[in-house]
């Protein structure tokens, strides 16, 4: 069975309604992303973070998976698939993908102020001041932030070290970690990028789909389907 590794960033949660930062000049739903996305941001106000996480999380609950999602669920027919996002929704996992790896996060969860091994699933949308992990640190949302590690990045360099078809939508391949993965992609590999402005990009080797995910994607599956 061939391995399919796709690479899945903010363009297929926006056709579900969520929003992201990068399309407004660095201002997230009207927040400075460092004001409420880095370390010094939480130590700085952690209510103000907190309040802010709760809003996303909110958002995300609300939002439902979109036909890309739910076609690449259909790609498990017939191949092997690992799917790489760097959105911190979970969509991928309500539409039925059964391996999903997150590159930022989860911000269903939540995870221990002290060691950020320590997770918990989030009941509803709120997580609250006083909300304490087993060590008796706060509990904070479970998103890699502006100026930490990308823990799970080997765990996707791995996949796409082993990738016959590699994917990559609703993400430019100019923006990180991405661009830094498809280099890891074995140079005999069918690469195929799905966004709006693909042909804005000069890669070799690589097929470019320039639509939104969710009217490009079904189509490109059932293609890959039938081969």
């Amino acid at each position: 069975m061939k391995k399919v590794v796709v690479v899945t960033g903010a363009g297929i949660s926006a056709e579900s309604g969520l929003k992201t930062f990068r399309d407004s000049g660095g201002l997230w739903e009207g927040y400075n992303v460092y004001d409420v996305a880095t370390p010094e941001a939480w130590k700085r106000d952690p209510d103000l973070v907190q309040h802010f996480y709760n809003e996303r999380r909110k958002s995300v609950l609300e939002a439902e998976p979109n036909a890309a999602h739910y076609a690449l669920v259909k790609l498990e027919e017939k191949f092997q698939v690992t799917i790489i996002t760097q959105n911190i929704d979970d969509l991928h996992e309500r539409a039925g993908s059964s391996r999903i790896i997150h590159l930022h996060g989860l911000i269903t969860k939540s995870q221990s102020d002290r060691n950020p091994n320590l997770t918990y699933d989030i009941l509803g949308s709120e997580l609250k001041i006083g909300e304490l992990c087993e060590l008796g640190s706060q509990l904070r949302p479970h998103v890699v932030w502006f100026g930490e590690a990308v823990p799970m990045i080997e765990n996707a360099a791995k996949e796409c070290y082993e990738a016959d078809i590699f994917i990559v939508i609703g993400t430019s391949l100019q923006v990180y970690p991405a661009a830094g993965l498809i280099d890891l992609v074995p140079a005999k590999a069918k690469k195929i990028l799905v966004d709006p402005r693909a042909m804005e990009i000069s890669a070799k080797n690589i097929e470019m789909i320039p639509e939104n995910a969710a009217a490009a994607v079904p189509e490109l599956v059932e293609r890959l389907l039938n081969q």
